[in-house]
């Protein structure tokens, strides 16, 4: 990468803590004499470079909670910058310390955040003493104390990371400017690396910490507290229920299962109300985040393909705050924030992971009305070009030259073993459309369908085993009201459907407990006698993610992320005009994918992905290409996650090669890939380094969240017919609703047993169709009209992303009906079912309504 973008994407953490072995030393201070193991963090990197170390007791103390660090940070002129690190390696969820110069001291404070949102001040038993520092115009160093330090509680939200294993894993990132109390996104890099806990052990700690001042004495804190990122996180929602308010079917999350479900049991005439937590994305629902040049074009950022994967950058607003991992907590969900990639179901995904009725024979006709929905394309730019395939012709000449085959993916989407293809994308018209431009408008369309957005659910209201209803979270407070026989269907995902189950009284004991003693829930939550104790949790999974870097001289980066704030011009009138150029892409230009099977010790087929992008983990990295391994259908490894005293889930026990034959799998794997790269002799392999086998490789990457994670979460709600009630492993069962309930559902990925072959958005809308049919077939299934004294809310004027929407503002011109007879704008809506504006495009555009994406909104487009 070039430039301040360095590590920007978050996305080679893999690749970093390889690379970054070379950069690992022993390193003696030679003021105070203390030896410690260090990380050097190059300027390609992050610039003016950055260095951490630390020493641990030579033995495991009785807490084993405390270490000396070291840090060593660049400044800009005028000695501006602060550095700081995580010591549970993510930000979410892990105690920070960050230290900036003032004048020729060196001030430090702790800090927590419980999502990817500005972080708060710490308020557990952390202690720095420092040992010494010394401040030049061009780096700052501390030598300090920590304790308490590798356990952290803030207000109940537990963590730690205790020298115990192996390898810790540590965070850090440099900001250009001094803390001032108000925090800021990072921006001269972040990432993550493993610190061997052997190699910082010395049994010359006990004399080191008695140099500085005496044990206790803190360092004073910055005056005044910090505070939030200029980029607030949306509100909740304003207003209460109706006290008479009620449906026949409330949808808890409006990403890729909850659309499709909430919009299928609609078609139905019964009543159906779709709750969001998060603020509204696409433009054409209300979106407005995004750089000027995107919005002031009706444009947010989550509809241009070239701005995906700015939430690894500038993610207020849009991340999850009450989970450790990333996540999008706007309508969409992930299908509104990923890189949007569209893969036909493998039929032997099904067959191999799914029980009796979800067989790929069962999903067939599911699959079809999903993809005659959403199409997809691989050629997603409007001119029918691909642009910048430099990275994709380098790799697929290697690999077709070691005799892997090309297919189209999803007109051979069964042939997944040594073969490789372009990637098809859920765009259309240059645009992110997906589940959320296939399903919402056909469901807003219908009166019996209502949206709320920024509204968080807090739990399900049971008597028992039934459900009578949802309470609201924050702002929101309220109960909105099942009718009789009436259905609550939770889609907010692997994370979040689980934490509304807990909070609901569903899930295992300890869990439960957990929520019970927490100070928001404990008062008010549903007595014991009625908690329902199933693996809610358990099964977790993740794609194993291992990443490759090769570097070839026709190999060249495009700055995505530049392109955020100044575009090049060309390409960014191209977009504009045509939907046409490299925007129209998605970031940081994907491609090629490949598959293979690799048979494990096991005897279990273990089906890998490669996934290839244009990107490397330096500066400087213009000509690098990573190829991401992602280890999927056959793994038998699994995590689990967990709620905390603050009410946030978070990873606890991560799913990453447990077992020899996942780890065999991955390294199979790895060698059969670099066998074919080594076809092309004009590629270098940067990752693994020329000194390190790939077992070494492997066996080097810590099998964290952090290191290893995809983000293709799933399994934590299995269904199956072993019921959880029983010492089973299932939460739902065939009809997808939870065992001990009269009328709870789960549909998204956390019902999935097992990981699949692909990226798992398709799958997710999928499994929602044919799960509405199954609970369309159900007995009970409410009055068919939505109680209300109230009409439906219409927003006065389009929301912007902190404002509650109770409503979604509808497609631009079908608000107030274009005059008849006056040209629509480019890009604007000129027809659909129960549109009554103007047909008439500008010059230049025609309005397509024939293979449009559905059958309720048509755009003008360029002739």
């Amino acid at each position: 990468m070039k430039g301040s973008t360095t590590m920007k994407a978050a996305s080679l953490l893999s690749t970093l803590f390889a690379s970054s072995a070379l950069a690992q030393d022993k390193y003696t201070d030679t003021k105070t004499g203390i030896e410690f193991w260090r990380q050097v963090v190059s300027d390609q990197q992050t610039p003016g470079g950055f260095e951490w170390g630390y020493a641990l007791p030579g033995e495991p103390t009785g807490a084993n909670d405390e270490y000396i660090g070291y840090i060593k940070g660049s400044l800009e002129s005028g000695r501006q910058g602060w550095s700081g690190i995580s010591h549970g390696g993510g930000m979410p969820n892990a105690l920070l310390l960050v230290a900036w110069p003032e004048k020729d001291a060196v001030k430090t404070i702790f800090a927590y955040a419980g999502g990817y949102v500005a972080p708060d001040t710490y308020t557990g038993n952390a202690n720095i003493t420092q040992i010494s520092s010394t401040v030049t115009d061009t780096d700052f160093t501390l030598i300090y104390h920590c304790q308490g330090c590798w356990v952290w509680n803030q207000n109940g939200a537990e963590g730690s990371q205790l020298p115990t294993s192996e390898v810790q894993v540590i965070g850090w990132a440099q900001h250009d400017k001094i803390f001032s109390g108000t925090w800021v996104q990072h921006n001269k890099g972040q990432s993550q690396f493993g610190a061997p806990v052997a190699d910082a052990r010395n049994a010359k700690y006990s004399d080191w910490v008695k140099l500085g001042p005496p044990t206790g004495t803190p360092v004073p804190s910055p005056s005044g507290s910090p505070t939030a990122s200029a980029t607030p996180t949306p509100t909740a929602c304003t207003g209460t229920p109706s006290a008479t308010e009620s449906y026949d079917y409330i949808v808890v999350g409006g990403g890729a299962g909850g659309i499709p479900v909430a919009d299928k049991l609609s078609e139905s005439g019964k009543s159906v109300l779709l709750l969001e937590k998060g603020p509204p994305s696409l433009a054409q629902f209300g979106g407005t985040m995004g750089p000027e040049w995107v919005t002031s074009n009706n444009l947010s950022r989550f509809d241009v393909p070239g701005l995906c994967n700015q939430i690894w950058v500038d993610s207020a607003g849009v991340a999850c705050t009450d989970i450790d991992q990333m996540a999008g907590c706007v309508l969409g969900g992930g299908a509104a924030v990923n890189a949007a990639l569209w893969w036909k179901p493998v039929d032997i995904d099904f067959d191999y992971n799914f029980p009796t009725g979800w067989k790929s024979a069962d999903m067939k006709s599911a699959v079809d009305r999903v993809f005659k929905r959403i199409p997809g394309t691989d050629t997603p730019s409007m001119d029918g070009k691909r642009y910048k395939q430099e990275g994709y012709d380098v790799l697929s000449g290697a690999l077709g030259a070691d005799g892997w085959k090309y297919v189209v993916a999803n007109n051979q989407q069964n042939e997944k073993n040594r073969v490789y293809s372009h990637s098809p994308f859920m765009y259309e018209n240059g645009q992110r459309q997906g589940p959320l431009g296939a399903y919402l408008p056909t469901a807003l369309a219908r009166k019996n369908f209502k949206l709320k957005m920024n509204t968080m659910v807090r739990r399900i209201v049971r008597d028992g085993g039934k459900a009578t209803g949802v309470e609201l979270d924050g702002a929101c407070g309220g109960i909105i009201k099942l009718n009789p026989g009436g259905r609550v269907i939770l889609s907010a995902g692997t994370f979040g459907s689980s934490k509304v189950l807990f909070r609901s009284g569903i899930g295992p004991k300890d869990q439960l407990s957990i929520v019970k003693n927490s100070a928001v829930d404990g008062p008010t939550f549903i007595n014991e006698s009625s908690w329902i104790n199933l693996p809610v949790g358990q099964n977790l999974d993740d794609h194993t993610n291992t990443d490759l870097v090769i570097k070839h001289p026709n190999i060249s980066f495009y700055d995505f992320y530049k392109a955020w704030d100044t575009p090049p011009e060309d390409d960014k009138t191209a977009y504009l005009s045509k939907r046409s150029g490299i925007l129209a892409q998605s970031a940081p230009n994907i491609g090629p994918l490949a598959w293979e099977v690799i048979k494990g010790s096991d005897g279990i087929d273990k089906q890998l992905q490669w996934t290839a992008r244009v990107e490397g983990p330096g500066a400087n990295d213009t000509h690098h290409l990573t190829i991401s391994q992602y280890l999927g259908r056959g793994a038998t490894s699994r995590g689990a996650l967990s709620i905390n005293g603050a009410l946030n889930i978070v990873v606890s026990k991560a799913p990453y090669l447990q077992n020899d034959a996942d780890t065999g799998a991955v390294i199979a794997g790895i060698k059969s890939m670099m066998a074919a790269i080594k076809k092309n002799p004009a590629i270098e392999f940067q990752v693994p380094s020329a000194n390190q086998t790939v077992e070494q490789y492997v066996a080097s990457l810590p099998k964290t969240p952090q290191a290893r994670r995809a983000n293709h979460w799933i399994g934590t709600a299995k269904i199956g017919t072993d019921s959880g009630l029983t010492g089973g492993t299932a939460v739902v069962d065939l009809n997808t609703q939870v065992y001990g309930t009269d009328n709870i559902h789960v549909v998204d990925a956390s019902i999935f047993p097992g990981h699949i072959t692909t990226n798992p958005t398709s799958y997710i809308v999928t499994v929602a169709e044919h799960a509405a049919a199954k609970i369309l077939a159900l007995a009970g299934s409410g009055s068919g009209k939505p109680t209300s004294s109230a009409a439906p809310v219409k927003p006065s004027a389009k929301p912007t992303p902190t404002q509650a929407s109770n409503t979604p503002v509808p497609p631009k011109s079908s608000a107030k009906p274009t005059p008849t007879g006056k040209p629509v704008e480019a890009w604007g809506q000129c027809g659909g079912q129960g549109y009554t504006g103007s047909t008439n495009c500008v010059a230049g555009y025609k309005c397509q309504t024939e293979n449009q994406w559905n059958q309720w909104y048509a755009q003008c487009v360029p002739v």
